[in-house]
């Protein structure tokens, strides 16, 4: 069987599970509302940029969607963004990968908020950072597996050492957008959180 499709099947199980995940998550209607508006926001976010080579919010809003409402939300976040802004950038083998580089780092995200709820703008940026370069390599695995030959050490220190600059900007991107926005957009989420939230009392 072709080692592209293997690749893209897998790609496409991993995605679908994390669709289950958020499915089986409990959010409100609300909410689930605003996690909507989020990942328009992020696609959207991509677009005005897409002149300037990986410099753009979108991972950052999927970052900090993930950070406050969890690693379901951001994971959806992350995967619709993609889908949604490729309508506009042009949609390829690439968009099941990118769905699930950015639905990984959303989810990520979200695991770092439920351990450190407290992380200052300083801890994203470094945390942002690392996505930088860990969404590059998500993609530089899917081109490498998928189209080069021999799959060697060699063939795959190759292919990220071309895409290293691109990553790099992708990252120092994501650190000034973590650096400027971080605090502020972070606590607007947590504020619309808690007000969607619904309390249940019982008598």
């Amino acid at each position: 069987m072709n080692k592209g499709f293997l690749s893209l099947a897998a790609a496409v199980a991993a995605v679908c599970y994390g669709f289950y995940r958020f499915e089986r998550s409990r959010f409100s209607s609300k909410e689930i509302s605003l996690i909507a508006v989020l990942s328009a926001i992020a696609a959207v976010g991509r677009i005005p940029f897409a002149a300037l080579p990986n410099v753009q919010p979108t991972t950052f809003f999927v970052m900090i969607s993930g950070f406050v409402f969890g690693p379901a939300a951001g994971f959806l976040v992350g995967a619709v963004a993609a889908f949604s802004s490729n309508l506009f950038l042009g949609h390829g083998p690439w968009t099941i990968w990118q769905m699930l580089a950015w639905g990984a780092c959303g989810a990520s995200s979200g695991v770092l908020g439920l351990l450190m709820p407290r992380a200052g703008r300083m801890t994203l940026a470094a945390f942002s950072a690392l996505w930088g370069y860990l969404f590059g390599w998500v993609m530089n695995f899917w081109y490498w597996y998928s189209f080069v030959y021999p799959l060697t050490i060699s063939s795959w220190v190759a292919v990220n050492a071309a895409s290293f600059y691109f990553d790099t900007l992708h990252a120092a991107g994501n650190v000034a957008f973590c650096l400027f926005l971080g605090n502020g957009c972070v606590s607007a989420l947590r504020y619309f959180k808690k007000r969607l939230e619904l309390s249940y009392v019982i008598d």
